[in-house]
């Protein structure tokens, strides 16, 4: 993607979401994750974040912003406020404030990010799901309004995940394990009723941060109300938060004591999504996970 083509439009964008005369002055391509391009933009006194896609990803950012929004509102984390969203004739766009973030590393950091995590899963609604669809990565993510919590992760979680895996190729071992998981996952709830907690719903370590103040932050959520149990298995997917963090959560408040059976099942989520996503390097653990949990709850089953 040509980057310098879009730079005209987010430039006025921004002068239109502000009301002043913004010059772009400063332009540097940054990490902003595997799917799309991200820049910071400066006029030499104020710098910010800007995402960059192709037209057809203008729902993407409008579902960020909104989901950036929501967790601001709890005020219970900082997150980049956002500036304005829009496109031109082949790019989608997403401005936000550019905030100077580093790593989860110490323990202090762990619970801070722990305390305002506990916060912001004690943040309900009346039923799961969320008021938009949005996604997860590129891939949508549906949230209809639902009582159910199990039915709602089996048919809105699960289900497409392994439907898209099947489109892909990715052999008839997973459709089979998959489509037997499916019926047995409500085996997993029978004595656990979580609460529709408000989620970022992709908490991994490339989304938090701490400011230079200390203030825990979030970015790039895929909210929506669901088990806060989804939001801790995701954390602990692909590491990199300090172990304070998890002692200090369960100080706050204490999880079920079932949750290792589940975690598996919310890891599943993830790692099918980084299948279809990013391709055949994740089909082994997605076989893993899924006859792993297939196991377990055969021998429930049992007994």
């Amino acid at each position: 993607m040509n980057t310098t083509d879009a730079l005209p439009a987010v430039e006025a964008a921004i002068r239109d979401a502000t009301g002043t005369a913004f010059r772009i002055t400063a332009s540097e391509e940054v990490g902003g994750g595997s799917i799309h391009h991200a820049l910071a933009l400066g006029d030499g006194k104020t710098r910010y974040f800007v995402k960059l896609g192709g037209r057809e990803t203008l729902a993407m950012f409008q579902a960020e912003a909104d989901g950036l929004a929501a967790i601001a509102a709890t005020e219970t984390f900082r997150t980049p406020a956002v500036v304005t969203t829009g496109a031109s004739e082949a790019h989608a766009f997403l401005v936000l404030e550019h905030l100077a973030i580093r790593p989860l590393t110490s323990t202090d950091d762990g619970i801070r990010f722990a305390g305002a995590l506990a916060d912001l899963h004690r943040v309900t609604g009346e039923r799961f799901g969320w008021h938009r669809d949005n996604f997860i990565g590129r891939t949508p993510q549906p949230n209809p309004p639902a009582d159910n919590w199990a039915r709602f992760f089996v048919e809105y979680r699960l289900r497409p995940q392994f439907e898209l895996a099947q489109q892909a190729g990715y052999g008839p071992e997973l459709r089979r394990a998959g489509e037997r998981l499916l019926d047995r996952v409500p085996a997993l709830f029978l004595d656990y009723r979580p609460q529709p907690s408000l989620l970022h719903g992709d908490l991994w370590h490339g989304n938090v941060g701490m400011t230079a103040a200390g203030e825990p932050v979030l970015f790039d959520p895929a909210s929506h109300y669901g088990d806060r149990e989804s939001d801790l298995a995701m954390s602990e997917l692909f590491g990199g938060f300090p172990t304070a963090f998890y002692a200090a959560y369960r100080t706050r408040w204490p999880l079920n004591p079932d949750y290792e059976q589940r975690k598996p099942l919310y890891s599943l989520y993830h790692i099918l999504n980084h299948l279809n996503l990013f391709g055949r390097g994740y089909l082994r653990e997605a076989q893993r996970l899924t006859t792993r949990l297939n196991e377990a709850l055969s021998m429930r089953g049992n007994q």
